[in-house]
């Protein structure tokens, strides 16, 4: 038997094309030929994945295809028709209602994308979803074999060293407030914006915010994002848009206090990354946010802007606090390191007829 995966889109960095890597090199280290086929994929990945349409020649009904879910394409069609075993592992889609106003295109395809998702209720032997609020979604859709699969994590990438020119330059004794992801509007960097002005203006003026993550297609979104920084006059607000996954491990390594106000989220990847790291989270409870948290970090429920700062400047100013913080992100991290999760899939997997 072998295990394949399809997805629509494999981008450097992405969340599910790294679980899409990490659980192919688990299966293949359980002795199971195993690869990855895409529509899209970033060229560095040119010798790594498979264009979709070549998975005729591995099709085989004693097979297992995994299709990573995530927005609407041709993938789709061929996934329902081919003749092997197919599992789902749904990331979820964000509603088409954030992107109306910067990107009318990423809106038309989320909304048919949620159509054509409803479309692989009962031709599926089992679907999966990277968080109970996923898993749940598909339940009210109608999907009938349901289950939990926490997404596949891979903390050895950081043990790599804080890149030279990055500490030379940020390791100024600077409090670093970080966010890592899309700068799109659901993500609500604006309100991570407002929330910095405070602390920067009543607690703590020596201070910085890290923004990392990809703008392509949303730069009327980053444009309004800059105007309101100069507007509100924010000093050390730093824009990298997509870096390299060492310049990313850098400037976790280099920040105190993770700060997410995101609105949906099927998952949230850089909370467990920040908990493995030891920088406590800051997270509104938006989507799966209070799922993937557990009981580790802070979350808040309500966004009270200034309320927020003064949490982030208490953690910073109270190392017993901090410590406490620190100790229940700790408590949350077996949730997500790769064996266990790899070793759940397997065993779904196992249970197919």
């Amino acid at each position: 038997m072998q295990i394949h995966q399809f997805l629509t889109s494999y981008s450097y960095g992405d969340a599910i094309g790294n679980e899409a890597l990490e659980i192919r090199e688990y299966l293949r280290g359980k002795g199971y030929e195993s690869n990855i086929f895409a529509l899209h994929y970033h060229p560095r990945y040119a010798n790594q994945i498979i264009n979709y349409l070549e998975y005729d020649r591995f099709s085989h009904p004693e097979n297992i295809v995994i299709f990573h879910f995530s927005i609407g394409s041709a993938v789709t069609r061929k996934f329902l028709r081919v003749p092997d075993k197919k599992v789902i592992i749904y990331h979820n889609i964000t509603p088409f209602q954030f992107f109306l106003d910067y990107h009318r295109i990423l809106a038309k395809d989320c909304y048919k994308g949620r159509v054509e998702f409803k479309t692989l209720v009962g031709k599926v032997d089992l679907a999966l979803g990277d968080s109970h609020y996923n898993e749940q979604e598909m339940k009210n859709l109608g999907f009938s074999r349901t289950g939990v699969l926490p997404l596949v994590m891979n903390f050895s990438k950081f043990g790599a060293a804080v890149i030279p020119i990055l500490e030379e330059l940020f390791d100024d004794g600077k409090t670093n407030i970080l966010y890592v992801g899309r700068i799109i509007p659901n993500k609500r960097i604006d309100d991570i914006l407002k929330i910095f002005h405070l602390y920067q203006a009543y607690f703590n003026p020596d201070s910085r915010l890290f923004i990392i993550g990809e703008y392509r297609g949303f730069e009327r979104y980053l444009t309004a994002l800059q105007k309101m920084s100069a507007s509100l006059k924010i000093r050390n607000v730093h824009f990298s848009g997509h870096v390299p996954e060492e310049e990313l491990i850098s400037y976790y390594k280099l920040s105190h206090i993770y700060l997410h106000m995101s609105e949906h989220e099927g998952f949230c990847a850089p909370v467990p990354e920040s908990f493995y790291l030891d920088i406590p989270v800051v997270a509104f409870d938006g989507g799966a946010v209070r799922e993937t948290m557990g009981q580790g970090g802070i979350l808040v429920t309500r966004k009270k802007f200034l309320e927020i700062a003064g949490i982030i400047d208490r953690i910073q100013s109270d190392p017993a606090l901090k410590q406490q913080v620190i100790t229940s992100q700790q408590n949350e991290l077996e949730r997500y390191r790769q064996k266990r999760t790899g070793q759940i899939l397997l065993d779904y997997l196992k249970q197919l007829p």
